[in-house]
């Protein structure tokens, strides 16, 4: 997760919404996003879809049964239909979003009954640095 921060932080600098994320198998690196929706002009580039989209590549298969997904913020639902369809082994996120949750927020998602595949969540691990970036993030907004 400390890595995944760093990435919120990154995109924090960027000026974008601060999420990072991280994809891990076998205690390996093989995925790295930040949000760049903004700057790449692009609504999907989210830091878990960019993470994703880097895991795939590295492993040549959509499918990342065996991997975690580590973010800073809980998905929203374009995300979590994303981590479905990779068949992602587990996802482990710091901060949930009541406003576009859509882990444990709303929808629950990641153990749907009509889903093919599950999603293991952990949750709440850093929360507290997740959401002071976030609010960090949010108040500078505000002020401008």
């Amino acid at each position: 997760m400390t890595k995944a921060l760093a990435l919120a932080q990154r995109a924090f600098e960027l000026d974008e919404v601060p999420v990072g994320a991280v994809v891990v198998v076998d205690g390996k690196v093989i995925g790295r996003g930040c949000n760049q929706s903004v700057c790449k002009s692009d609504p999907t580039a989210h830091a878990e879809i960019l993470a994703l989209r880097q895991a795939a590549r590295h492993l040549g298969n959509y499918r990342l049964t065996s991997a975690t997904l580590y973010c800073t913020l809980e998905p929203c639902s374009m995300c979590a239909g994303a981590l479905i369809w990779a068949r992602l082994a587990r996802l482990v996120y710091a901060a949930r979003d009541p406003k576009a949750g859509a882990i444990d927020s709303h929808l629950g998602l990641a153990g749907v009954e009509f889903s093919n595949h599950r999603v293991e969540v952990v949750s709440g691990v850093m929360k507290e640095e997740a959401a002071a970036l976030l609010q960090q993030f949010f108040q500078a907004r505000r002020r401008a």
